[in-house]
């Protein structure tokens, strides 16, 4: 059996891999040549490649592991008063499940990345940045406590920031780094807010009271209402960080960074982080209904809403933003209908085809010369057949058509809502799994169908080539893994959920009792078929309006010109949000903290201060004048002030 001391090297391979390309970019950063790619490549490759490794016997070790966890106390933290808080890390079957997503996943797009960044001159910084946010992910889902996991969760928002913003000469890259993070740091407020009081509540009984393990066994010190208000806190910073309505914003403006960030941040890992934290804390949340009933709503919300605007995008990165929100909120609809298996399933599936899919748009960039504008291309297959056959798995895969991994993933979404008995719920998410179709075909059609490209450079027409392997081998992975990984989870006889079932304890299903009437066997092949077919009718409807008509201005009439210019306008959310939020706060900020708190109360009293100061010292500084006629002046007073007290004393 693998030892447990060993946990602490899954993170610490990408620690290291990052320290070392971050100080060798920094002695390398004035030389003409810059650093050694090659050197670099390897280094950073081969952190997360090592990661992989030690995860997948830690893998292999639980099933032979009759506790089903392995855990290693590494010292001692915090030990204050009643808090006493380890840095321990901790790997059950959950864990395992997202070191493994995290590494495999995370392992592939460096590969990827070293042919992608290669005539970048920031090809260092970049790795060391890829290395630190691959650490920071594996503290996040390795901790064993809720702050270890805060520390990891920190990391990945730092680290979002530094590689959205790495082009960071480029303003509009850099203002989306910014409003990446200070988005994050609204949700993480929530988070730490949810921390604070679940230490309140807990910490009269157990010197260890933000362990998971031990929360889980002192729930009955907490009542109804304060574990709906830490629910309700907690869910806050994971609307932050996985993107959902209202703090959403962030994640399409982060297609700024380089593709294969976007694969690996904002697909792959870190916006599942609100997910994971959900799922880890089941046992709490499943006391909390309506908590859950909120996650609902903010999931089938962020879900249509994030489907209606990708069907207008132009920007193939775009699209795929606001397919991954949109996916999110698949995921959010789950964990609020207590489905946390198929929550943690599609989370699992989705990092397959997102990044496969994310990493084909950047091999389509990359042959167009950094063109993103689906209208521009087209025609595309027959020069790019491997990015083309592995985008086209990545579309059926998301598009839920069987056997794609998709479709196990989102069908038991769907299932669950309707076997709960949340029918509305039900209906708006199969009508957005079928608008989820209509806008990925529309992308694939747009982007690879057709004879031609229609680009009018002919230079960026002649010189549209097919990747390198280097680029390509990842892709057809991932394809493979999109083709094949569903099938762990097929109805009934779930490989995927008897793999969870130690951490979920009894509570996967909240509402296992409550079953709809007509949820039986034969009604789940049925909807599995509706589902389907409303799958393919998108398909269909997409051919029609972008293959068979070739003006491209059909989705407008078939919409009318409100509808599509809301869809286009991505339903005037920034520019409300920029109208009540951003502007009455700069204005605030500027006109009542700045200069009236700031310039007159805390200036002023500073100022004061030393006015006040700068006078005595003006009034004192005669005595050290070096006149011996005032010298004498002092003195003659001196005496004066002594005799009369003794005469005066009594």
């Amino acid at each position: 059996m693998i030892d447990s001391s060993l946990l602490p090297l899954i993170p610490l391979f990408p620690l290291l891999g990052a320290i070392v390309s971050g100080f060798y970019s920094l002695s390398k950063n004035n030389s003409e040549e810059g650093p050694n790619k090659s050197l670099i490549s390897f280094i950073s490759c081969s952190a997360p490649i090592l990661s992989f490794i030690l995860s997948f016997m830690f893998f292999l070790g639980l099933t032979d592991n009759k506790e089903r966890f392995f855990s290693f106390n590494a010292f001692e933290w915090i030990n204050s008063g009643s808090l006493n808080i380890n840095a321990e890390f901790y790997l059950d079957p959950l864990s395992s499940m997202m070191t493994l997503v995290i590494t495999f996943i995370g392992s592939l797009i460096h590969i990827y990345s070293t042919g992608y960044m290669q005539k970048d001159r920031g090809f260092a910084r970049y790795f060391s940045y890829l290395n630190l946010f691959t650490f920071s992910m594996l503290i996040l889902v390795l901790g064993k406590n809720l702050p270890i996991m805060f520390l990891g969760w920190e990391g990945v928002g730092l680290c979002s920031y530094l590689l959205i913003g790495f082009w960071f000469t480029d303003k509009e890259k850099a203002i989306a780094g910014n409003k990446a993070f200070i988005t994050n740091r609204i949700g993480d407020f929530g988070l730490l807010m949810g921390t604070f009081m679940l230490f309140w509540g807990l910490q009269k009984y157990t010197p260890n009271s933000l362990d998971f393990m031990v929360i889980r066994d002192n729930l009955k010190y907490l009542d109804p209402t304060t574990i709906t208000a830490i629910t309700m806190l907690l869910f806050v910073g994971c609307m932050g960080k996985s993107a959902q309505i209202p703090l959403h914003v962030w994640l399409p403006d982060a297609m700024s960074g380089p593709t294969p960030v976007s694969a690996l941040i904002h697909a792959a890992t870190m916006v599942t982080a609100g997910i994971y934290l959900i799922v880890r804390m089941n046992f709490l949340y499943s006391l909390a209904p309506a908590t859950l009933s909120f996650i609902l709503l903010i999931g089938v919300l962020t879900a249509f809403f994030a489907a209606t605007v990708a069907i207008t995008q132009s920007d193939i990165k775009k699209v795929l933003a606001y397919s991954t929100v949109s996916q999110l909120g698949f995921m959010f609809i789950a964990v609020g209908s207590g489905a946390y298996v198929a929550a943690s399933f599609h989370l699992f599936t989705h990092a397959f085809f997102k990044a496969l899919l994310f990493l084909g748009s950047g091999s389509v960039i990359h042959a167009m010369s950094e063109e993103q504008n689906i209208w521009k291309m087209g025609g595309l297959f027959s020069k790019m057949k491997i990015t083309g056959s592995t985008f086209a798995i990545g579309t059926l895969a998301i598009c839920g058509i069987p056997p794609f991994a998709g479709f196990f993933s989102k069908d038991e979404i769907l299932w669950k809502l309707w076997e709960t008995g949340n029918t509305v719920a039900y209906a708006i998410a199969l009508i957005t799994a079928g608008i989820t179709s209509f806008y990925m075909a529309r992308l694939f059609f747009l982007t690879f169908w057709g004879e031609k490209i229609r680009h009018d450079d002919l230079h960026v027409v002649e010189h549209v080539h097919e990747s390198p392997l280097v680029m390509t081998l990842p892709l057809i992975i991932l394809a493979i893994g999109s083709t094949v990984v569903g099938f762990l989870g097929i109805p009934h006889s779930s490989m995927f959920e008897e793999w969870l079932n130690p951490v979920l304890m009894g509570t996967s299903e909240v509402a296992k009792n409550i079953h709809h009437e007509n949820a039986n066997d034969s009604m789940e092949y049925i909807l599995m078929g509706l589902s389907v077919l409303v799958a393919l009718i998108g398909i269909g409807f997409a051919y029609v309006l972008y293959v068979k008509d070739k003006s491209g201005n059909m989705l407008k009439k078939v919409t009318g010109k409100v509808l599509f210019n809301i869809s286009n306008n991505k339903w005037f959310f920034d520019e409300v949000n920029d109208k009540i939020i951003i502007k009455p706060l700069v204005k605030t900020s500027d006109y009542f903290l700045f200069r009236f708190v700031e310039k007159n109360i805390i200036d002023g009293f500073v100022n004061g201060v030393s006015s006040v100061y700068t006078a005595m010292s003006y009034g004192f500084r005669d005595i050290s004048s070096g006149k011996v006629s005032n010298y004498a002046y002092f003195m003659i007073i001196g005496l004066i002030v002594m005799f009369s007290y003794a005469i005066l004393k009594p």
